[in-house]
């Protein structure tokens, strides 16, 4: 699973101007599928299932009562399953793409909300999201999504940056509340894991990755501890039920030879 926040410089997402960009680089599947005869995945919110692209942009854009010029406007979230992730989600695309839109809008955005401190909830957010089934080679898609979400919340009563990394402990400024990245991260995981019952290995956890790349000697230390005890646990299952297996095997032998017994002394 990949969750990413980005926003900023000068490319694709650029943030400090309007957000029609980025708008219009995420429609760029919808002449191929539409040509192709598919399915277009449309933008859409916590409640809607279709919004207008002219709608996203001017809603958006004019969500920033307050902000300075240079400030960030708005910022994409992407939300990336792995392939193994997304036969979890669903047999078809179309499930697998409704099964996207509802961990957007109950697993998702919700944590994006109480990931500031300030009491928000999902309806504070002003976002629109779109799908994409990004193709690599023949018959091989990613599905994905990227969220534009607003610098400020619905009544622009609040400006909620997720690149702040102030939390309100001593000696981080005045900024109380500000947003754990890498917390939003590893609950959007688990909370994938808890609602499609994904069994997620310990290498493939934002946790184990994180430690892997950031992490201090002792945090790798324990991380690589977790993946023997996890791997001996595995193999310790393994034979129980390679021995389970064989004991169904041997009562089933027996079976047929009692069988076979009473068979024979009934000629």
């Amino acid at each position: 699973m990949i969750v990413k926040i980005q926003g900023g410089g000068s490319g694709t997402y650029a943030n400090s101007g309007s957000c029609g960009g980025v708008a219009n680089y995420l429609q760029h599947e919808d002449l191929q599928r539409m040509q192709e005869g598919q399915t277009v995945e449309q933008f859409f919110d916590q409640k809607r299932d279709s919004v207008k692209p002219d709608a996203v942009v001017n809603d958006i854009d004019n969500n920033r009562k307050g902000l300075k010029a240079q400030e960030a406007k708005f910022f994409v979230i992407t939300v990336a399953p792995s392939r193994k992730e997304l036969q979890t989600m669903g047999k078809t695309k179309a499930e697998q793409a409704q099964a996207m839109k509802d961990y957007i809008r109950n697993e998702v955005m919700p944590k994006y909300a109480e990931g500031f401190g300030k009491g928000l909830k999902t309806d504070d957010l002003k976002y629109y999201a779109k799908i994409h089934h990004e193709r690599h080679g023949k018959d091989r898609e990613d599905l994905h999504a990227h969220i534009i979400v607003s610098r400020k919340t619905q009544d622009c009563g609040k400006s909620i940056s997720p690149k702040s990394n102030h939390t309100g402990q001593k000696n981080t400024g005045a900024v109380k509340g500000g947003f754990n990245r890498n917390a939003f991260f590893e609950s959007c995981e688990k909370g994938f894991d808890k609602r499609f019952g994904h069994d997620r290995d310990i290498k493939e956890s934002f946790e184990y990755r994180n430690a892997v790349k950031h992490g201090s000697p002792q945090e790798i230390k324990e991380q690589t501890a977790k993946v023997v005890a996890s791997e001996k646990m595995n193999q310790e299952r393994g034979k129980e039920q390679q021995q389970g297996k064989n004991q169904d095997e041997k009562r089933e032998l027996t079976k047929e030879y009692k069988q076979e017994k009473t068979r024979g002394l009934s000629r």
